[in-house]
């Protein structure tokens, strides 16, 4: 009986040992000494060569800090970024039987853009019906916001003349409305996914106009508003016509729906200014002439990472817009171009 039970403790022992063997017949061992060297290309094209190695690796995983990734591949590649920005760029090493070790590693890239779709407003008439169309009418509740306005696609309140188009708003009672004016937009023409935008205009001056430059997700008419993002590059209030408003709308859990910021422009109602909104996966920002004066650092759990389209109008009174001046008769807001780089 003794040798019996020796005899099954030997198996037993043998059985235990080849257990802790690789199919290969070699034991698993985790990564160590995982080192990362990223070369950032010089000529702005984004591109960056990443070298990962450790020991006891079969295999990487790259994480490049932009919610893009490659799996399962040799420790040498290389990634073009679209858009300027420091990424956190997470590198795992995987070992043969998947036992894991990450690190981490900041790289910082200048990416040169390039002009991809705009209107230089230089063909008198009516806009160009291939880039703009129009909202018509007084929308359920004034747009949602108590306008006054009725819009409409008359040259009267839309029209391109000497280089620039004209957004005007009149007072003319016109069907049931006391104004009219005009709400431009490039939904199912025109529609990008990161990049900037850069609107150069001139904004109307008379109490209780309210002019705006933004944009809206793709996908309004199934997820609603604030669900499909809203990214105002520019609103001037109804009688604070030195005051610069960008704001970027979208749930929360705290329930607000918008997050933004102020700036002052003097002669906003006298000059040509450039409005803009730079849009990639880390942030959006928001400036006057090329000067930032708001960030919202962008995530998947908000609403702007899709298609957009852009809208140009003019409200008369509404929510924001206030109380209209009762000599107003016109105004008007004129933009030299709207350019999108990407």
């Amino acid at each position: 009986m003794k040798s019996l039970a020796i005899i099954i403790l030997i198996f037993s022992m043998f059985s235990a040992s080849c257990s802790k063997n690789s199919s290969s017949g070699t034991t698993d061992t985790a990564p160590s000494n995982l080192t990362i060297n990223a070369v950032v290309s010089n000529d702005s094209s984004g591109n960056v060569t990443f070298t990962a190695s450790a020991t006891n690796a079969v295999k990487y995983d790259f994480n490049f800090g932009n919610y893009n990734s490659l799996n399962g591949v040799a420790g040498n590649t290389t990634y073009k970024y679209s858009y300027s920005g420091t990424y956190n760029v997470t590198v795992t090493a995987i070992s043969s039987g998947g036992q894991t070790i990450s690190k981490s590693t900041s790289v910082t890239v200048a990416v040169a853009l390039a002009l991809v779709w705009s209107d230089e407003f230089d063909t008198p008439g009516s806009p160009d019906p291939s880039k703009w169309g129009y909202d018509i009418g007084t929308g359920s509740g004034g747009w949602g916001n108590n306008e006054l306005e009725y819009y409409t696609n008359r040259q009267t309140n839309a029209i391109i003349s000497n280089g620039t188009l004209k957004i005007i708003a009149l007072k003319e009672s016109y069907n049931g409305s006391a104004y009219t004016s005009a709400r431009m937009l490039t939904n199912n023409l025109y529609s990008f996914q990161y990049g900037r935008i850069d609107v150069r205009a001139k904004l109307p001056a008379s109490t209780g106009t309210w002019p705006a430059i933004w944009m809206l997700g793709n996908n309004i008419a199934t997820v609603g508003w604030p669900a499909c993002g809203e990214i105002d590059i520019m609103e001037q209030n109804g009688n604070q016509k030195s005051t610069i408003y960008g704001t970027l709308h979208y749930p929360t859990e705290a329930g607000q729906y918008g997050d933004g910021s102020t700036t002052t422009i003097s002669d906003a109602s006298t000059a040509f200014h450039v409005y803009s909104t730079m849009w990639t996966p880390l942030s959006i920002q928001l400036s006057v002439d090329g000067v930032v004066y708001y960030t919202l650092l962008n995530n998947l759990g908000i609403p702007f990472n899709q298609q957009f389209f852009i809208i140009l109008n003019v409200v008369m009174g509404g929510n924001f817009g206030g109380a209209v001046d009762p000599a107003f008769t016109t105004d008007q807001m004129e933009v030299d171009y709207v350019r999108v780089y990407q």
